[in-house]
């Protein structure tokens, strides 16, 4: 299982099987999925159907989501990371987004900005990637701030399945300054 970055109370790894019952967790809750258009799972089936999907994109596209464990108690968390988008979005394909979803029980302590700032680290540090993108839903203030702490700057609005999100973007040179 491999470890692509570690912070002071995080680690953030492969997503693997044994995960499940933590993507159950997460996916399966009204509350996190407000923001991203999702309806909440019903089965750990799913649950297992997410990972295997991820564990595809490891493969296919050399890096996918990763699962966020809390190093205090070794409790799966939530995910963050890189993804290599291939459909369209906002009129860009193949590009990298940043992303981040947490269990309810762990908004707040800061966890988010902590992985978002090691995903781009990784992302500028490790693949030498030229830019990064994140999109977020208008109305959830609280991840366009973090993306904003993390040093991606909101560039547009756009309308996704009807709903105001806020596109934002880094370059590898403005990561470089803010370091």
């Amino acid at each position: 299982m491999e470890i692509f970055a570690s912070t002071t109370r995080l680690i953030l790894r492969e997503m693997i099987p044994a995960d499940a019952p933590g993507m159950f967790a997460l996916d399966s809750d009204a509350a996190v999925q407000r923001y991203v258009g999702n309806r909440p799972i019903t089965t750990i089936a799913e649950a297992r159907e997410k990972i295997a999907y991820i564990r595809q994109q490891y493969q296919e596209l050399g890096i996918g989501r990763w699962a966020v464990i809390e190093k205090a108690s070794n409790t799966f968390v939530g995910w963050a990371g890189l993804k290599l988008v291939k459909e369209p979005m906002n009129n860009h394909t193949d590009y990298y987004d940043l992303g981040y979803r947490f269990i309810k029980d762990y908004w707040g302590k800061g966890y988010a900005t902590e992985c978002a700032v090691a995903s781009l680290e990784y992302g500028f540090g490790r693949m030498k990637l030229a830019t990064v993108y994140a999109w977020a839903d208008a109305g959830n203030q609280a991840s366009c701030h973090v993306l904003e702490k993390a040093g991606l700057e909101m560039i547009k609005t756009f309308y996704h399945e009807e709903a105001l999100h806020q596109w934002f973007k880094i370059s590898r040179e403005d990561w470089e300054q803010r370091r």
